[in-house]
């Protein structure tokens, strides 16, 4: 089964815009009563030994079942006749919201922490429309239950051979979008490792450097916006809170956020596109980003979103048909690419300059080159490629020229665009 998720910007008046909003404003509450229920259940299984029972104490009788999923799902029609403002909102999207809940109450169960919290007002941001009877989706509107038709702008059609699965609404800042679930019963093979491969080092001073010796500034999208959203985060603070001045401002922080992180993403996926122009097989590091996010450059880091990056080249060499693969990142700015040889350097050290063989280079690029090198050898150790390919990515000897480690010619392949 083939998946995709399509995101495009709608444009709802502001009748539907408003009732959007209190979907989403029902759905919260929705989600907090059910959140609630949940903690006073586990509350009254407990006895806390700091507490007095008779200032703190939930008196929830023994036989009382414990409120799942199927349980808080079945006394919804009961909730309505009681609370008449949850007949607004279409069934299966108030069904979605309980769902939503004990998706990260066993992810919590699972893992051991990460505990559910309340929502505050206008943090639910999202509606999930997780059925339709046929294709909701035309070249001017999109249809959804109880909203009617809302325009849309369906900058690229849905391929044929897809059929809509779910739609679920998400507010962006004061932008609306439509994220459209597609689905296609075809089974598509990974790609295997074939023709030119790239090693891609990433980096604060550059923000990636591949093993043919191409470098990358990094763009700094959010440094260079600093002092705009400096100045609009300075006059929200003086704004009082909940007022009409305060709520204009607060849009206005969140635009740069949103356009900030608009161009940082489309600035990804250009370069994973110009990594797949440039070869065939792409090899990246295989690191914990959150780990470096927390340190003294965590502000840096964050801005580049490294971790980000990798997901979306993988997601675009799986699309172009182009292997992608992680290798282990010990002790790479420490190896010389051509003789293996350990070239120890801290990282005011700019130049790769091997005392062994006399392999000159940007340490960077020395970087790209040994992630390169170490990607082919896992992949003819773990024999992945057959024996053409085996041959086309062997290592070079040592003391030969980098830019003979494979051959010319490249092998294509047949893949099933899914466009």
């Amino acid at each position: 089964m083939l998946t995709f998720n399509y995101r495009y910007r709608i444009y709802p008046d502001a009748a539907t815009e408003q009732r959007l909003i209190e979907w989403m404003e029902i759905c919260r509450r929705a989600y907090n009563y059910a959140l609630g229920e949940i903690k006073d259940w586990c509350n009254s299984r407990k006895c806390l030994i700091d507490r007095c029972s008779l200032v703190h104490e939930y008196i929830i009788p023994a036989e009382t079942p414990y409120p799942g999923e199927v349980r808080q799902l079945n006394n919804l029609p009961k909730a309505k006749k009681e609370f008449p403002k949850l007949k607004e909102v279409p069934s299966q999207v108030l069904q979605q919201t309980i769902k939503q809940l004990h998706k990260g109450w066993d992810y919590f169960r699972s893992r051991g922490f990460g505990f559910p919290r309340f929502k505050k007002v206008g943090q639910l941001k999202s509606l999930l429309f997780p059925q339709f009877k046929e294709n909701p989706v035309t070249n001017l509107h999109i249809k959804l239950p109880k909203l009617g038709t809302i325009p849309i702008n369906l900058h690229r059609p849905i391929p044929s051979g897809f059929t809509v699965k779910q739609v679920r609404i998400i507010r962006k800042a004061d932008k609306w979008y439509a994220c459209i679930n597609i689905q296609c019963n075809v089974s598509v093979p990974d790609p295997k490792p074939y023709g030119h491969p790239i090693g891609v080092d990433v980096g604060l001073e550059k923000f990636l450097a591949t093993s043919d010796g191409v470098v990358v500034k990094p763009p700094k999208f959010f440094k260079a916006l600093q002092s705009k959203l400096r100045l609009l985060q300075r006059r929200l603070s003086r704004k009082q809170k909940r007022s009409n001045n305060y709520e204009k401002q607060r849009l206005k922080v969140a635009r740069l956020h949103h356009y900030i992180d608009n161009i940082r993403k489309d600035f990804h996926f250009k370069s994973a596109h110009a990594l797949c122009d440039a070869g065939d097989m792409v090899f990246m590091e295989d690191l914990d980003y959150r780990v470096s996010a927390k340190g003294m450059l965590g502000k840096q880091m964050l801005d580049a979103r490294f971790g980000q990056f990798r997901t979306i080249t993988q997601y675009v060499c799986w699309k172009r048909g182009k292997f992608f693969g992680v290798v282990d990142a010990r002790g790479t700015s420490q190896e010389c690419p051509e003789c293996k040889g350990e070239v120890k350097k801290d990282l005011s050290v700019r130049v790769h300059d091997c005392p062994h063989c006399g392999y000159k280079t940007d340490r960077d690029v020395a970087n790209g080159q040994v992630i390169r090198n170490r990607g082919i050898e896992q992949i003819n150790s773990a024999g992945l490629a057959d024996k053409e390919t085996a041959c086309a990515v062997d290592l070079p000897g040592v003391g030969e020229n980098q830019s003979r480690q494979v051959a010319q010619s490249r092998k294509g392949v047949t893949r099933k665009s899914s466009k």
